[in-house]
């Protein structure tokens, strides 16, 4: 993680919103991607419903069902969104959470196994209230929110092990594995992205978990490291989607953290990572930076190398610095490789309604606006006091879920609702769809594998703002509070 503690939250948020603002009416996506036979199911008659849930930032509303619109032929507002389905770009993978360390311990070690099934039912199908997270991150090692560090292969100061002789998923046999095996028990479908935050401290030219940089002369046997956590996963029944190089490689003070450069990372792919995947048979797929969006030309260096670019399947990015516009930067530089949005967090002193309408606003509709194929918060769950994470590692991260480690009661947070406006509806292989941004209602539109088509709308205007949703030559008339989000599903 990237700290901001420094800067005002409400300046930070500002300066994102007028920056976004204008970009997001410029940057409308023109070009698909990829060749995506039309599902369409016949235009809505008169009377049909549109099922409606509402956010609203003063929480009167959480994710939550209300009476359903119903079409008409009567003209719309004068604030119109338009769904041309006709006009398809990227498949999503699905949208979801970082599932931490310390978010497997509270879970697994909190709460009693009824209570966890019943939570983990509401997190992962979508029957009833469940919210269907469909996509989670998990780190490779310890992250900074785990409550110690470690790597899969520690050995004593001063020693080696270039053979990873004593390579072991123990430290994640205790919470993290069961916990998976119990999500994948629900949601079989379950994609899952590893990240590292830091190979074994021996690897690094500092010898610490903080900072460093990776030996050359361990390349080889990290990419070894890699081959092993993707089988030892899959050996526990827990398949690997996708893997990044290194989480935040231009941040290098975290707890875990380590340093890498774009080279550095071309080179660890092109001569070490793809061919110890190539030879291991593995087709987990290798996505590359996991970092900022103020220095796409990281990503697009590395896929300027053709050889490195067969070998790999996208970007992945977070928004603690810079614009989601860069997610396009990369696709236009590269529009046969994917892009992926994989971190940002929100913060125990934040504000519900603030967090809401930047997230959803930026992310829920940004991200995939700019080709975004999913969306991961951070993080899943922590406790009353933001805690479980490492010494050095984030003190106020905030869990979609606070789980108090004392009765192992649970508590709902601004992240467990901006994921649910996009999962429940929003299936894998859902494709996004034609929309038109008009009077700051930004919005992303899809069609799904079953032909129902799926509006999220976040109104970032001061005022509430009635406005029109037209499909098939029919038009539903509705209203959004000031920093309000619907989801509207036919």
């Amino acid at each position: 993680m990237i700290f901001f503690y420094q800067i005002p939250i409400a300046i930070m948020l500002k300066a994102n919103y007028i920056i976004f603002g204008i970009l997001l009416m410029v940057q409308q996506a023109c070009n698909p991607t990829e060749e995506l036979p039309p599902i369409v199911k016949e235009d809505p008659a008169q009377g049909a419903q549109v099922s409606v849930w509402l956010t609203y930032p003063d929480r009167t509303y959480k994710f939550s069902k209300v009476s359903p619109l119903t079409f008409t032929d009567v003209d719309g507002n004068e604030n119109l969104i338009t769904i041309d389905t006709t006009t398809q770009y990227q498949t999503i993978e699905g949208f979801g959470y970082a599932l931490t360390g310390g978010s497997a311990m509270l879970l697994n070690t909190k709460m009693n196994s009824a209570d966890r099934e019943s939570l983990l039912q509401e997190l992962f199908s979508t029957e009833g209230g469940g919210i269907g997270v469909s996509y989670l991150r998990v780190s490779i090692g310890a992250s900074d929110l785990d409550a110690e560090v470690f790597s899969y292969d520690d050995v004593p100061s001063g020693q080696t092990d270039v053979n990873l002789d004593n390579f072991s998923l123990d430290p994640d046999r205790a919470n993290l594995i069961p916990v998976l095996k119990e999500i994948l028990a629900i949601e079989p479908d379950l994609k899952i992205l590893g990240s590292p935050w830091s190979p074994p401290v021996w690897m690094k030219t500092n010898k610490a978990a903080k900072g460093g940089s990776l030996l050359p002369e361990y390349y080889e046997a990290y990419a070894n490291y890699f081959v092993k956590y993707v089988q030892g996963m899959e050996d526990e029944g827990i398949p690997i989607d996708a893997i990044t190089v290194q989480n935040e490689p231009e941040h290098d003070g975290n707890v875990p953290s380590m340093a890498m450069t774009s080279s550095e990372q071309n080179d660890f792919i092109k001569n070490y990572l793809g061919p110890a995947f190539e030879n291991a048979g593995i087709t987990t797929k290798i996505i590359l930076y996991d970092h900022n969006c103020d220095h796409p030309n990281y990503p697009i260096a590395i896929l300027d190398d053709p050889v490195t670019k067969t070998m790999v399947d996208g970007s992945a990015f977070h928004l603690y610095v810079g614009d989601i516009s860069a997610l396009t930067t990369v696709h236009n530089a590269h529009p046969d490789k994917n892009v992926y949005f994989t971190e940002q967090w929100t913060s125990g002193n934040g504000d519900f309604g603030g967090d809401l309408r930047w997230h959803v606003t930026n992310l829920i509709v940004g991200a995939p606006r700019n080709w975004s194929r999913n969306v991961i918060e951070w993080n899943l769950a922590a406790d009353q006091n933001f805690e479980p994470h490492t010494d050095g590692g984030c003190t106020l991260c905030q869990g979609a879920l606070t789980i108090d480690s004392g009765s192992g009661s649970i508590s709902r947070n601004v992240s467990y609702y901006i994921i649910a406006h996009a999962s429940k509806l929003v299936r894998p292989g859902s494709v996004r769809v034609k929309s038109n941004v008009v009077n700051n209602l930004y919005n992303v539109a899809y069609i799904t594998p079953e032909g129902n088509k799926v509006l999220i709308v976040v109104n970032d205007n001061d005022s509430e703002k009635t406005f029109s949703i037209a499909y098939g030559g029919m038009t539903i008339t509705t209203s959004l509070p000031s920093g309000g989000v619907g989801t509207y599903y036919w």
